[in-house]
């Protein structure tokens, strides 16, 4: 889908025919809500599931790849736009009407996003959820805490920088923040080990955990991993123990503990640093006990099933609130937080506030307890006569 094209680059303000460039632009936008709109009941992704194959197996996978198709092209085009409309706000100058007609398609560009958004399914989450742009540990560290002070080592083996962790302040408040860090080019994602954290890492963030228990320090965790590092040498160094002691000693801390899910959160080695009393989840975050493409391999021996063991496995925040197994879903800004990480930071922000308030309110015998009950009574789904 091409973009309308304008007289003139961002600097030249006076070459810019808006009474040409702005119809153009809501043409555009006509032209992206017409593949995500219903129309007679009936989105365009639907339509096109209906008319493929009508095997029933085959129809599954077809309908949710359609579906998938239209979002992404749906995304991109979004982006196309606001990246023009951000360039003709840079012309406009003085000209209020066309600042005002700018105004208006960026609020439709939001609201399609949020559209478009909600009618993902589970395997789209979970692409969205490891989009190479949603801010990491650091980049939600950066714009939430303040006086940032990173500690290394876990005192037996080595660092590992697969997991970041340090002193730092919480609105004024001395805090422990800590998560999994993954990277954004190659050399950062080899140095962070693609977010996967060996036994050290894990002894480290257990180490500093108990530090700020001695000091009454609240504890912060973000958690994007798409699990533990299971390679030789970490195997070799204890990694199943490392994840087992830290499910016990987080239990026991008699400090606050909040942990949020930002990316994905996969087994044992997300759930050895959200051992907390309120796990909240991004909007568009996942968390399992294994990966689709895993599920559907060992189920179906087929990887390519991903989207039907996304869907049954229930990996969705919106799931996961449902199921019990975690207290809260954090939204995000429109198309998602690697749209806009400030945004996706403030609200965050919010919601960190909020629930550390509810916990020192209450004792720590209180506060203990829930959190022992909390895990105890997940994944009970029948009652004893």
């Amino acid at each position: 889908m091409a973009s309308p094209r304008h007289a003139t680059a961002a600097g030249t303000k006076e070459q810019v025919d808006f009474a040409q460039v702005l119809p153009a632009y809501g043409y555009w936008m006509q032209l992206v809500e017409t593949m995500v709109n219903p129309v007679n009941g009936h989105t365009v992704a639907e339509d096109l599931a209906d008319q493929a194959d009508e095997l029933e197996a085959a129809a599954v996978g077809d309908n949710n790849s359609s579906h998938m198709e239209v979002a992404t092209k749906a995304q991109q085009e979004l982006e196309k736009i606001e990246k023009q409309i951000e360039h003709l706000e840079q012309a406009a100058g003085d000209n209020h009407d066309a600042r005002r007609q700018l105004h208006d398609l960026h609020d439709r560009v939001n609201a399609l996003r949020k559209q478009v958004t909600s009618q993902m399914g589970a395997w789209q989450k979970t692409e969205l959820a490891r989009h190479p742009q949603r801010p990491y540990t650091l980049d939600y560290i950066d714009r939430i805490f303040t006086d940032f002070s990173e500690l290394h080592g876990d005192r037996g083996f080595s660092d590992d920088a697969a997991i970041v962790c340090g002193m730092a302040r919480f609105h004024g408040e001395d805090v422990l923040v800590l998560g999994q860090q993954k990277g954004r080019d190659t050399k950062q994602k080899v140095y962070r080990n693609f977010g996967m954290p060996s036994p050290e890492g894990y002894r480290k963030a257990i180490r500093l955990m108990q530090f700020a228990e001695k000091f009454g320090r609240p504890i912060f965790t973000f958690v994007d991993t798409p699990g533990a590092y299971p390679g030789l040498g970490a195997e070799e160094r204890g990694q199943g123990e490392a994840i087992a002691y830290n499910l016990r000693e987080m239990a026991r801390l008699e400090v606050p503990i909040i942990t949020t899910i930002t990316g994905e959160g996969g087994s044992g080695g997300a759930l050895a640093i959200a051992i907390a009393d309120r796990v909240l989840m991004m909007e568009n975050s996942i968390y399992s006990v294994i990966s689709p493409e895993g599920c559907a391999s060992i189920m179906w021996r087929d990887a390519s099933k991903r989207d039907v063991a996304a869907q049954a496995m229930r990996i969705t925040a919106p799931d996961l609130v449902e199921l019990g197994c975690v207290d809260g879903v954090v939204p995000e800004p429109p198309g998602g937080a690697h749209n806009d990480h400030p945004g996706a930071a403030e609200l965050l922000d919010a919601e960190l506030q909020k629930h550390l308030a509810e916990l020192k309110a209450m004792s720590k015998e209180q506060m203990m307890k829930a959190r022992y009950d909390k895990f105890r009574h997940m994944a009970q789904f029948f009652a004893t006569v």
